[in-house]
């Protein structure tokens, strides 16, 4: 097992506390946000820091926490989870002062985006189930159904799909009853995403049928970009690599015609995945190159992290272990600089599979126990099993078959817990090294 290609677009749901702001600072949000809709954050930035400059002379309190918020959001889309974490924590005290109930939900939604963002999966419930009765008690059913559809997707992370549909069958019944056909969209997305990650395909396909439906509708090209990118995704996954890059490219010139640089890369990125499993390395990394430059230019670091870590695994898969090594290593730093724990978990799982693959087990073993305590403290029991796979197969190949079969035994455990796909093929596994250790101990 191998973690490393991000390849199911995200579609996390953000709730941002906007506020009535003042005629001055109209026209610095008009166009900041117009900034930010089309791909130029760091232009957005200078817009709602003069914005912010505005409320700060004025003594706005409520002006000046919408801004930080917006500032938050442009930050977390740009990969800098810190600061994002920095500008939401600001607003909060704010919201709290000038009594504004549902902004505080919608921060504390977005602090736990963040976490979530970062990995650190407990700290995200937490906030969220914080914002969740707010929301509830003022009657902001929109941002209850994006808190719900959060939370879904944090057990989604963990590997319990089955929580995580709970919370989007909990929100998409919202989204329909308040009419918000773009978060219903969404939903629809992450439910497909859900089912995805249980390997049923066909509801997967069919949910995410449903939401392109209706971004086409409603005219949302850069919500249909997305569930392209999503069924090409769900094709990625049961093997149909020709059928996933047709929807990788119906999504990337829709990308390009809305400006969304950031997800263009994503696309890139999903295109080089697709070739890299039908072993067209070359061609892989082609398309990791040319996401790399544009997740540079927009300033997107978890982007580029992810880039590098692609091209990794695409030199990897070519067997030059040692260029696969440099991408691992300029990619780590930058998921360690933007927070992306859970980035630097898969970053270390694969620098240990390219020690592994060069015979060097010590250095591999060193890299995978780096990462297991990253996924056990965030509760991402999908990552835990992957590295205690590949540290049960190291000691199993060198002869140590007690300490992998206690890993084995983890995995299983885990698995049963959120009911994972592999757990009937990994029992199957477990008792075949209980069986071969029972061997070893038979007298000859």
């Amino acid at each position: 097992m191998w973690l490393g290609i991000s390849r199911f677009a995200a579609v996390e749901a953000m709730a941002t506390a906007t506020l009535t702001l003042g005629p001055d600072v109209d026209a610095f949000y008009d166009r900041g946000w117009a900034r930010a809709a089309t791909g130029r954050p760091w232009l957005a930035l200078e817009d709602y820091q003069q914005a912010l400059a505005f409320h700060q002379q004025a003594g706005n309190r409520a002006g000046e926490a919408a801004t930080l918020n917006n500032i938050g959001h442009t930050y977390h889309g740009l990969g800098d989870r810190q600061k994002a974490l920095d500008h939401y924590r600001e607003a909060l005290p704010l919201l709290r002062e000038v009594g504004n109930r549902a902004g505080v939900g919608g921060t504390l939604t977005n602090i736990g985006a963040v976490y979530h963002g970062r990995g650190d999966w407990q700290k995200a419930l937490d906030h969220y189930h914080q914002a969740l009765p707010i929301q509830r008690e003022v009657g902001d059913r929109a941002g209850e159904a994006v808190t719900l559809t959060n939370i879904g997707n944090v057990y989604g992370g963990r590997g319990d799909q089955q929580r995580a549909l709970d919370h989007y069958h909990q929100a998409l019944a919202i989204q329909r009853k308040v009419g918000d056909r773009a978060g219903e969209a969404t939903t629809l997305n992450n439910i497909g995403h859900a089912y995805d990650g249980l390997r049923d395909w066909q509801r997967a396909l069919d949910h995410c049928h449903q939401a392109l439906a209706i971004q086409r509708e409603v005219g949302d090209r850069a919500g249909e970009a997305i569930t392209l990118t999503n069924i090409g995704g769900v094709y990625d996954g049961r093997g149909d690599q020709q059928r996933a890059l047709d929807h990788y490219h119906q999504a990337l010139p829709i990308r390009r015609e809305v400006g969304d640089r950031a997800g263009e890369a994503t696309t890139l990125n999903n295109i080089g995945h697709a070739y890299h499993r039908l072993g067209d390395r070359q061609r892989a990394l082609d398309h990791y190159h040319q996401a790399l430059p544009v997740a540079r230019e927009v300033g997107d670091r978890a982007g580029e992290a992810i880039a590098l870590n692609n091209i990794g695994n695409a030199y990897d898969g070519l067997g030059d272990r040692q260029k696969a090594l440099d991408h691992y290593h300029q990619a780590l730093p930058i998921r360690r600089e933007v927070g992306d724990r859970i980035g630097e978990a898969t970053t270390l799982n694969n620098i240990g599979h390219a020690y592994h693959a060069l015979g060097d087990r010590q250095k591999a073993l060193d890299h995978y126990r780096q990462a297991l305590p990253i996924h056990r403290e965030a509760g991402n029991s999908a990552g835990e099993i992957h590295i205690r796979y590949n540290i049960a197969m190291i000691h199993h190949a060198g002869g140590d078959l007690d300490q992998a079969i206690q890993q084995f035994e983890h995995i299983v455990e885990l698995e049963r817990q959120v009911d994972h796909p592999n757990l009937e093929d990994d029992s199957a596994i477990l008792e075949h090294f209980r069986r071969e250790h029972a061997e070893t101990q038979e007298p000859t």
